[in-house]
């Protein structure tokens, strides 16, 4: 058969390719970054440097980087991958991350997906951000550790929800395994999931898993919702 783009049927040239059009689609996050938020700056402004988003407002984690901004093609894959049961999708999408996320990531690293509750697993068949955690933990050499995080408790889905809603949706929905604490005591983690819009969810994960002894966390996801066009990152805090 011949060689198909990852997000339309046009012919091309590579395995886990996309064509020019939806290449020229994909709205990558390009270095210069701020260190925290991942956000890109329009010039240069020296290694390190922080955003006014993530100055007054910084986030629970340490550092997020992401593959590209929530639109467009970015858009497309993830919607495929999450919803039309395109799960080839995690090999590129996880490379595509660890190279994004390759100052986050060493052997030393616990790699942890964002958990889905059991029941959602069941309609779903399978957890999006657990798959792109084994091709990210493959590709860095770090711990991929699938059952580390739970989620305690069944929530809405978030489309469609402001951020505060979001925010009291996933309120104490997420614990460590106790059974598995000493594996997280003193580790840095670097925590997986496929988008983050508000950071609601992702901020709940991160304070569970530095309740449960997790020296640092920082967040790799393949999508990130453009905070110039919502209020997304801003909403990123404890």
């Amino acid at each position: 058969m011949p060689l198909r783009c990852l997000c339309c049927d046009r012919k091309v040239g590579s395995d886990d390719g996309l064509c020019p059009v939806c290449w020229h689609g994909m709205a990558f996050i390009e270095r210069p970054v701020c260190h925290r938020l991942g956000t890109p700056f329009a010039y240069d402004v020296g290694e390190e440097t922080w955003s006014p988003r993530a100055i007054t407002s910084p986030p629970v984690f340490d550092r997020l980087r992401s593959v590209a901004f929530y639109e467009g093609s970015a858009q497309r894959l993830v919607l495929a991958f999450k919803f039309g049961g395109r799960r080839e999708l995690a090999r590129p999408m996880g490379k595509w991350m660890s190279n994004a996320g390759r100052e986050l990531l060493d052997p030393d690293s616990l790699i942890v997906p964002v958990p889905l509750h059991w029941a959602r697993m069941i309609s779903r068949r399978f957890n999006q951000a657990a798959a792109l955690a084994q091709v990210v933990a493959k590709e860095c050499g770090g711990t991929y550790e699938p059952d580390l995080l739970k989620r305690r408790k069944r929530t809405r889905r978030q489309v469609g929800l402001s951020a505060e809603e979001r925010r009291k949706n996933v309120r104490s929905a997420f614990g460590v395994d106790k059974a598995r604490l000493d594996r997280l005591d003193g580790r840095h983690v670097v925590l997986i999931d496929d988008v983050i819009t508000t950071g609601s969810t992702i901020t709940a994960c991160t304070k569970a898993l530095l309740a449960g002894g997790a020296a640092s966390v920082d967040v790799l996801t393949f999508a990130l919702a453009d905070p110039s066009q919502s209020d997304a990152v801003s909403e990123i805090s404890p």
